[in-house]
C-alpha cells in the first residue's frame, strides 16, 4: 500500500496508475526547469503519488522559472534559492520527504537511490547507477518533458514496488537454481578457502585494463567509466589486484605482454615497447629489468626452451 503524509494508505499502482488514494487536497501547481533527469522526475512522482494527486507539473526554461512561478501561482522546486531544493549533500527529493513527513520506509529506500543518481554518488546505493542510466535514456528518447514525465511515473511506480516488496528477491528464484546456488555456496565455494570475492567493479576494471593495456591509462579516466570515485578506486584497488598499486599492476601486465611478444613475434624492442604502452624504450628497458632481472636485449637473445 502507498502511504501519504497523514499516514493514510491507498492502493498500489496498477499499470502505472494509483487508484482510490487519500491525499492532501492541495491541487497546486509546481514548476521547475525543463529537460528533467532525476530529481525533476522523481519529485513530481512523489508529489502526485503521495502529496497531491491532482498537482500540475510545469517545466519551463531555467531563466523563466521564477517569473512563471509568480504569474501562475506555482511552487518552484529543484532550482537554487527556493524552499524545495538541495540542502548540503541531500537532493530535492529528500526535502520533499522531510517537509511532508512521509514515513513510508520504501520512500526512504528510494530517496538514497535518487540522491546517489542525482548527485553522481553512485556508491550510496547499488541501484543509483542504474537509475541514472535509465533516466538518461528516457531523456534521450523523449524530447517532450510531459511525455518524459508520463513514462517516468511508470518507472518510479516500479521502483516503489521493488522497494516495498521485492528488495530481498533475487533474479535466480527457480527451485533448480536455488539448489545449484546452494551447492555452489555450501560446497564448491568453501573449497576455495577464504578467497576474497571480487566485486563487479573490480572485474570490469580488470577487463578495461586488459583491453587498453597498450594505451595511456589513468585511474581518473578509468573511474569515470566505472562511475566510481577515483579516491575510492585508489584505496580499494590493491585488495583485488594482488596487493599491487594501480601503477605496479599496469607495469606487471605490460611486461607480461612484452614477454609474450618477444617469444612469439619478430618485432623489434622499440616496437614492443610501443605496443605495450611504454612512453619510450629506455622506460621499457628499466621496468623490464626491474621485473625480470635482465635487460630486454639480453632476454631476447636467450634461446627459448623447446
Amino acid at each position: 500500500m502507498f502511504e501519504n503524509g497523514d499516514g493514510q494508505s491507498g492502493e498500489e499502482p496498477e499499470n502505472g496508475r494509483v487508484k482510490n488514494n487519500h491525499y492532501h487536497c492541495l491541487s497546486m501547481k509546481w514548476i521547475t526547469r525543463e529537460r528533467p533527469k532525476i530529481d525533476r522526475i522523481a519529485c513530481p512522482w512523489l508529489i502526485k503519488r503521495f502529496i497531491d494527486k491532482d498537482a500540475e507539473i510545469i517545466y519551463v526554461p531555467f531563466g523563466e522559472v521564477a517569473k512563471k512561478a509568480r504569474q501562475l501561482g506555482a511552487v518552484p522546486f529543484d532550482i537554487p534559492d527556493v524552499e524545495y531544493t538541495h540542502y548540503k549533500d541531500e537532493c530535492t527529493f529528500d526535502y520533499f520527504i522531510k517537509k511532508h513527513k512521509l514515513k513510508d520506509p520504501a520512500l526512504h529506500t528510494i530517496a538514497v537511490i535518487v540522491r546517489g543518481a542525482d548527485t553522481d554518488r553512485h556508491e550510496l546505493a547499488e541501484q543509483s547507477s542504474g537509475l541514472w542510466a535509465i533516466s538518461a535514456g528516457l531523456g534521450y528518447n523523449y524530447k517532450d518533458d510531459q511525455q518524459q514525465l508520463e513514462k517516468g511515473m511508470i518507472i518510479y511506480d516500479a521502483l516503489y514496488s521493488w522497494a516495498k516488496h521485492l528488495q530481498k528477491e533475487k533474479h535466480t528464484q527457480q527451485p533448480v537454481e536455488h539448489l545449484l546456488l546452494n551447492v555452489f555456496n555450501n560446497f564448491l565455494q568453501s573449497k576455495t578457502g577464504s578467497k576474497k570475492k571480487i566485486p563487479a567493479w573490480a572485474q570490469e576494471l580488470k577487463e578495461l585494463i586488459q583491453d587498453h593495456i597498450d594505451t595511456s591509462l589513468s585511474l581518473k579516466e578509468l573511474s569515470k567509466g566505472l562511475e566510481i570515485s577515483p579516491s575510492y578506486l585508489s584505496r580499494e584497488f590493491s585488495k583485488y589486484f594482488g596487493d599491487l598499486s594501480f601503477g605496479e599492476y599496469i607495469r606487471k601486465l605490460r611486461i607480461e605482454r612484452a614477454l609474450e611478444l618477444m617469444q612469439s613475434s619478430s618485432y623489434s624492442l622499440t616496437e614492443i615497447a610501443y605496443l605495450t604502452g611504454f612512453s619510450d624504450q629506455s622506460h621499457f628497458n628499466r621496468i623490464f629489468k626491474q621485473h625480470t632481472g635482465k635487460n630486454p636485449s639480453a632476454f631476447k637473445k636467450k634461446p627459448s626452451k623447446r
